[in-house]
């Protein structure tokens, strides 16, 4: 079987990719397993200076997945046994650059809102269209990266935000062409990851900020 997390080194950069591009890059448990390992292994190697987190495939991340949830018997402990992952990802201690190339919704949504720069194409989408399920989002993350007004109307009516429209609210800093999104996206965290001062940075940045649990799917 194909590994869910592709892993590669450039330099002082580690490069993380979603690997599930027939599901969507759908976040099953062994996909967030396997991040966490990776994450803790890059915060842990003093040899790497940043993070690159892109996806394969026409989708960035569809959230988690709900073949696992239908199955579960208790899908709300599929969401609290993800605590860990939720806190890995959002108190990273390096810099963590984004390259969103298609939808990001659901939990694929937050995973984008917890890196610390986003680079989108022109197919990228952003959204937590599962509220019209049922299924709560995170709205304290959303509130802290695009602001109160906008993370409630988002969380209530689980409406899908345009690329255009992600500029414009500053939850993307730069849309590029799809065959430019690789190169620029690999730039800027290269740059960031030989700066010795930006992970000292990201260091202060998450020690001020409690745990937070994102319930998206």
């Amino acid at each position: 079987m194909e590994p869910v997390l592709l892993i590669e080194t450039d330099g002082r950069l580690r490069r993380l990719q979603l690997h599930r591009p027939d599901k969507r890059n759908a976040l099953s448990a062994e996909l967030r397993n396997r991040l966490v390992d990776a994450l803790d292994d890059a915060a842990n190697d003093d040899d790497i200076g940043a993070v690159l987190l892109t996806a394969s495939g026409d989708t960035f991340c569809a959230g988690f997945d709900l073949a696992e949830l239908a199955a579960s018997s208790d899908p709300a402990a599929v969401f609290a046994d993800a605590r860990h992952y939720h806190d890995t990802l959002h108190r990273f201690p390096k810099p963590l650059v984004a390259a969103i190339g298609g939808p990001a919704l659901a939990g694929g949504f937050d995973v984008a809102l917890m890196c610390d720069i986003r680079i989108a194409s022109v197919h990228a989408t952003f959204g937590q269209p599962q509220v019209r399920r049922g299924i709560p989002a995170s709205y304290e993350l959303m509130a802290d990266i695009l602001g109160v007004p906008t993370a409630r109307e988002l969380c209530l009516s689980g409406r899908i935000v345009s690329v255009a429209e992600a500029l414009d609210l500053r939850l993307v800093t730069e849309i590029v062409a799809p065959d430019e999104l690789g190169e620029r996206a690999t730039a800027l965290a290269r740059s960031i990851a030989d700066n010795p001062a930006a992970a000292a940075s990201k260091a202060q940045f998450v020690a001020s900020q409690p745990p937070i649990y994102a319930p998206g799917s």
